[in-house]
This record gives structure tokens, C-alpha cells and sequence, in this order.
């Protein structure tokens, strides 16, 4: 079984993770600034900032998989991208994989491009693009980072969200570098079944240095 620390673990897809991990039996460690009200049986709950350089050693150390589940809002705007780095210098050249789940709209259209981000940045609400360039920004940075890092980058569908509502089917399907639809075009994924893909890429490793996607 593997040691897992969830940073951001009480998030709709962090808290997703912790569950499902804890469910296949691995040993689990979720970092917040807030408690869950419905704390999960067996999960070590850490209440604390990830800026805090001793508060993310401790939940960093001897771990094999870390888990960047950010919400890049409010008083975390513009920190993320730090926190991705400090992460990148420490586990470099050590055994431990670091995963980030970050947004879609780094997913290209269709193959060859141009990517989602392309097409709506002209649209899209002005209070929302800075969440999205974390989510670009996180993607260049583990691109760039040295040979020695093990990681992988989860890009959910165009659709993703607590408030959206999205049922659990107990499934998904996988893809790499462009966006998915159904076949009725619909993008979009449970926390729940994004959440069996990541263990499922945690336990048997198959995107290293990648960035995945998955749909329900």
C-alpha cells in the first residue's frame, strides 16, 4: 500500500481522493486550512497552511504520492504556482511521484490544437482567468522541471464542479492531451470517478512526466 498526502484534501476533488484512497486501504494524509465536517474513518486530517515550509514537510516527508489539489481562489490566488515549485525542488531525484489536478483548459481541441484556453479566454468572466493561468502555469512547471521528478497532471473535463451536481457512474474513461466528449458532446466527470482514475494511476503508474484526462 502506498503513503498518500493530499494537499488541499478538503476540496471537492481533493476530498474525492482521500476517500477513494482510503478505500483501496493505503495510508492517507489530507492537508487543509479546514476540517471536513464529515471526516473520513482512518484518514490522518493535518489542519494547516501549505505555505507553511514545516506544515508541508510534514505531510511531504517519506510520502510516495503527493497530490496538489488547489483551489487557486481568494487568499491562494496567485500562490499556487510557488507552492508547485517548492514541491518540484524537494521531490526531484527522490522516489516520491507528485500529482497535481489542475483545470481543462490546457486540453487541446483536437489533435495538433489549438487548445480549449484558445478558443475561451476572449469569453471567459475576468475573475475567472487567473484561476485558469495557475492551471497552465502548474502544467509549464512540471514540463520544465528536472528529469529526477516523477509526475503526473490530472486535467479534468470542461465540465467539473460540485455545483454541476454530476451523478457517480463508477467509471471513466481515459485520455491524454485532448479534451473529451461523449456522444452527445457532454465533457464533464464526478469528483468521485476522477478520483478511481487518479488511484488507479497511483497504483499502477502509467503516465509518468504526462498529464492525463478522464470523463465519466
Amino acid at each position: 500500500m502506498a503513503r498518500i498526502t493530499v494537499i488541499g484534501g478538503s476540496g471537492y476533488a481533493g476530498a474525492a481522493v482521500v476517500a477513494e484512497a482510503q478505500r483501496r486501504g493505503h495510508t492517507v494524509t489530507s492537508l487543509s486550512r479546514t476540517l471536513p465536517t464529515d471526516p473520513v474513518n482512518g484518514v490522518e486530517y493535518v489542519r494547516g497552511s501549505v505555505l507553511d515550509d514545516d506544515v508541508r514537510e510534514g505531510v511531504v516527508a517519506d510520502r510516495d504520492v503527493v497530490v496538489v489539489a488547489l483551489s487557486p481562489r481568494g487568499d491562494m490566488a496567485g500562490k499556487v504556482e510557488g507552492v508547485v515549485e517548492s514541491l518540484i525542488q524537494r521531490l526531484a531525484d527522490t522516489p516520491t511521484r507528485l500529482g497535481y489536478i489542475g483545470g481543462a483548459s490546457s486540453l487541446l481541441i483536437e489533435e495538433g490544437g489549438p487548445r480549449l484556453w484558445d478558443l475561451t479566454h476572449d469569453h471567459m468572466p475576468a475573475e475567472v482567468k487567473p484561476e485558469v493561468q495557475t492551471g497552465l502555469d502548474a502544467l509549464e512547471l512540471l514540463t520544465s522541471s528536472p528529469e529526477g521528478l516523477d509526475w503526473f497532471y490530472v486535467s479534468p473535463p470542461e465540465e467539473f464542479g460540485s455545483w454541476l451536481g454530476t451523478p457517480s457512474t463508477g467509471r471513466y474513461t481515459l485520455g491524454g492531451d485532448v479534451l473529451l466528449r461523449d456522444a452527445d458532446g457532454t465533457s464533464t466527470i464526478s469528483a468521485a470517478d476522477l478520483a478511481l482514475a487518479i488511484l488507479d494511476e497511483i497504483e499502477v503508474p502509467a503516465h509518468h512526466r504526462m498529464r492525463f484526462t478522464a470523463i465519466g
